[in-house]
């Protein structure tokens, strides 16, 4: 696409939750943040204004500590995209990977099935429709997608075209940033999981 070198889409992981801290799998559970998100969402405002972006169109997940993550973080007028909502873990909802190895070991989300819930293509579908709305933005501007962590992790494997099960590899923070775009027109990851320096 012309102008593609200069194009971003920028991916925020919402803050802290008390499940996130637990390591627990939180889908449609619509938790607030912890007094650390809240420090967390706040600090990645500035690392996102850093990046100079495009007049950037800024989507959101429906969840709560998502809106209130791109508050914090100075992300006005964002607009509610329910393509970004969090993986649906269906039957292990609130449940750790530990929990769930006691009934179905080796189990990840990326490689195993989940009751109830989405499957990797379920959420395969979702990130290419969020990635298709977000390339025809960045014909005149930049995009900030602010939501969780599992389904951030999808966008990048599908934008990079890997498959969904290969965002096990990009392991993303409570608050992380990451930067995706193009060189040579190839799309690309330019930066990941940024935070600010611990204080």
């Amino acid at each position: 696409m012309p102008g593609s070198e200069n194009a971003r889409v920028v991916l925020v992981r919402h803050g802290e939750t008390s499940w996130s801290a637990q390591h627990r799998h939180t889908g449609r559970t619509d938790l607030p943040l912890t007094a650390a998100g809240e420090r967390q969402a706040t600090a990645a405002g500035p690392i996102v204004a850093g990046l100079g972006l495009r007049d950037p169109l800024i989507l959101v997940s429906p969840r709560e500590r998502v809106r209130r993550t791109a508050e914090l973080a100075g992300l006005t007028g964002a607009r509610v995209e329910p393509d970004l909502a969090e993986w649906d873990y269906g039957e292990y909802e609130g449940r750790t990977t530990p929990q769930i190895h006691t009934t179905d070991p080796g189990w990840t989300i990326w490689t195993g099935a989940v009751p109830g819930g989405e499957s990797a293509a379920d959420i395969g579908a979702r990130a290419d429709r969020v990635l298709d709305a977000a390339r025809t933005a960045l014909a005149g501007r930049d995009v900030v997608l602010v939501g969780h962590g599992h389904f951030s992790r999808a966008l990048i494997a599908r934008w990079l075209g890997f498959p969904v099960r290969e965002g096990r590899r990009f392991a993303l923070a409570t608050a992380g940033v990451s930067v995706l775009g193009y060189e040579h027109s190839d799309p690309t990851l330019w930066a990941h999981n940024l935070r600010p320096e611990p204080e």
